[in-house]
């Protein structure tokens, strides 16, 4: 059976972080301006240390929902392939917020997705130390030690143009692909 790859944050849910930033600075943030990975450090940089206070006063994944057909199409994957999540749970800006984090994603993931079981989550901030035979994430370096590259899209990844990669922008698109 082949190895699978997800990421979590852009891939399986958007969590609620650009909620959380657009309810703290009480405006609509606009990711048009934004092409990097770091969308946090860009809106919060006049007000770190603030925001992450607010931050562990919120319920990041609490009621976050899962992307469209997510579900659907990782249940059907599930009985085809070995799917491991592989996922960040550390804030450099915010240790402290961290522990809540890691907590909130393993709470999320157990309700979210029962059929895939605890023991495949993988909480790693480098994920290139683990080889699959397909993986699947929003960040491109996340991809290098697979074998086939499934890069989903997002704001940060709009410039990538590497040909070695599969971009998907739908949870359908990558069903096609693997089913």
């Amino acid at each position: 059976m082949q190895t699978l790859m997800l990421d979590m944050d852009n891939v399986i849910t958007d969590g609620n972080i650009l909620n959380c930033i657009e309810e703290f600075y009480q405006e609509k943030m606009d990711l048009t301006k934004i092409t990097n990975y770091k969308l946090v450090q860009e809106l919060t940089k006049e007000k770190t240390t603030e925001f992450w206070e607010y931050m562990k006063s919120q319920d990041f994944y609490g009621n976050a929902p899962l992307l469209d057909n997510c579900y659907e199409v990782l249940e059907k994957l599930n009985q085809k392939y070995d799917i491991y999540i592989v996922t960040s749970y550390i804030w450099r800006e915010a240790g402290d917020f961290s522990a809540k984090c890691l907590s909130e994603k393993y709470e999320y993931l157990k309700k979210a997705l029962p059929f895939i079981s605890p023991e495949k989550y993988i909480f790693t901030t480098n994920k290139t130390m683990i080889n699959f035979d397909i993986a699947i994430d929003d960040k491109p370096e996340n991809l290098k030690n697979a074998k086939k590259k499934i890069l989903f899209d997002a704001w940060h990844n709009q410039e990538v143009k590497d040909t070695s990669l599969i971009r998907v922008k739908n949870w359908k698109e990558i069903e096609k692909i693997l089913l």
